[in-house]
C-alpha cells in the first residue's frame, strides 16, 4: 500500500504539538521540516552550528514514540545562488542535513537545484538554460551525492521547470552525469508542467514514468492549473517560503485535487514500480489538510493501492 504523509512544516507549532496534530489528522509518515517553534533550527544558515546529535535524536524519538515515520528530510535551498557567500552557506546547510540524516530518522535529504535569479529560488533566469549552468549544477550535485554516500545518506534531487534541472531530459542527463548511489529522485510530476504541456497531462505522465521511474525514492502530491497571473505566487501562511510557494509563470501549483493532474493515472503508474512508496501532500494551509488527505485516500482506495 502507498502511505500518505505530509510535511510537518504546515503545522506551525512546537515539536510536541505538531506531532499531536499530525497524528490527529491521521498521518503515519512525514517529510521532516526542522521548523518546530521550540527547537531553534529554522534558520538554514545557522543550522550547522545549532543542530546536534541530541536535538536530532529528540526529534526522531518523538516521532517514533508517536508511530509516525520520518520518510525524508527537507533541505530546500538554491544550490546555484549567484551570491557566492550565500551559495556556500546553502550547500553547507544541505551537507549538515546529510551528515545528520540518519540521526534524524531517514537517509533521504531533498532539495531542488535552484536558479540564477537573484530575487527568488523559483523564478526562471536565462542563464539556467546554458551549458555553463548544467556543468555547474552537475558538479554541485556530484559533490552532494558523494558526501551523502559517506554519511550513509542519499541526496534526492527534485526538479522544477524554472530551475536548472526542470524537464525529463534534464533529469535524465543529470543522472547520466552523476551515476552514483548517493543520488536519487524525489518525484513530483507537477514540477514538469508549463503552459506548453499542461493540456497534455496523461502523455506527460507516461513520459515521466517511462523515463524516470527507476530513480524515484519518495513522491509528492500537489496539483496544476493554468494561470493568467504570471507572477510568483505565495500563500499567506506561517511557513517557510518553500511551503508558501504556489507557482511562478503560467502554471499555478495548488493542493492535490484542486487542479488538472490526473490522479488516477499518476497513482496507478506510481504503484506499479513502487507499491509501498510514501506520497507526501503539500501546497495547502492547515484548514485544507483533511480535505486533501481524504482526496488522496479516496483515490488510493479507488484504484486499490
Amino acid at each position: 500500500m502507498i502511505s500518505v504523509g505530509i510535511f510537518n512544516g504546515y503545522y506551525p507549532y512546537t515539536l510536541e504539538e505538531t506531532i499531536k496534530r499530525i497524528k490527529d489528522d491521521g498521518f503515519t509518515c512525514v517529510q521532516l521540516d526542522l521548523s518546530f517553534k521550540d527547537m531553534d533550527l529554522e534558520d538554514p544558515h545557522t543550522l550547522p552550528e545549532k543542530l546536534t546529535v541530541e536535538k536530532a535524536h529528540k526529534i526522531r524519538n518523538a516521532f517514533r514514540d508517536a508511530n509516525i515515520q520520518i520518510v525524508a528530510i527537507s533541505g530546500y535551498t538554491n544550490l546555484v545562488s549567484p551570491d557566492p557567500v550565500k551559495r556556500e552557506k546553502n550547500i553547507a546547510y544541505v551537507k549538515t542535513l546529510l551528515k545528520f540524516a540518519r540521526d534524524l530518522g531517514s537517509p533521504y535529504v531533498i532539495s531542488e537545484t535552484g536558479t540564477y535569479d537573484t530575487s527568488s529560488d523559483w523564478v526562471y533566469h536565462e542563464k539556467n538554460s546554458t551549458e555553463e549552468a548544467v556543468q555547474e549544477i552537475t558538479e554541485v550535485i556530484r559533490d552532494l551525492a558523494e558526501y551523502a554516500h559517506k554519511h550513509d545518506a542519499v541526496f534526492l534531487v527534485e526538479n522544477y521547470v524554472n530551475n536548472i534541472v526542470g524537464s525529463v531530459d534534464q533529469v535524465l542527463r543529470l543522472f547520466r552525469e552523476v551515476d552514483h548511489p548517493g543520488l536519487g529522485l524525489l518525484l513530483d510530476p507537477t514540477n514538469f508542467f508549463t503552459g506548453k504541456n499542461i493540456d497534455d497531462v496523461d502523455n506527460e505522465l507516461y513520459r515521466i514514468f517511462n523515463a524516470l521511474e527507476d530513480k524515484v525514492k519518495i513522491a509528492h502530491a500537489k496539483d496544476i492549473k493554468y494561470s493568467e497571473d504570471k507572477s510568483e505566487k505565495h500563500a499567506a501562511i506561517d511557513a517557510v517560503e518553500s511551503h508558501t510557494f504556489r507557482g511562478a509563470g503560467d502554471v499555478e501549483l495548488p493542493a492535490a485535487g484542486l487542479g488538472a493532474l490526473n490522479y488516477d493515472l499518476y497513482l496507478e503508474l506510481l504503484s506499479k514500480k513502487h507499491p509501498n512508496i510514501p506520497i507526501i501532500i503539500e501546497h495547502l494551509d492547515e484548514e485544507d489538510i483533511p480535505r486533501a488527505k481524504k482526496f488522496l485516500d479516496d483515490k488510493l482506495k479507488k484504484i486499490g493501492v
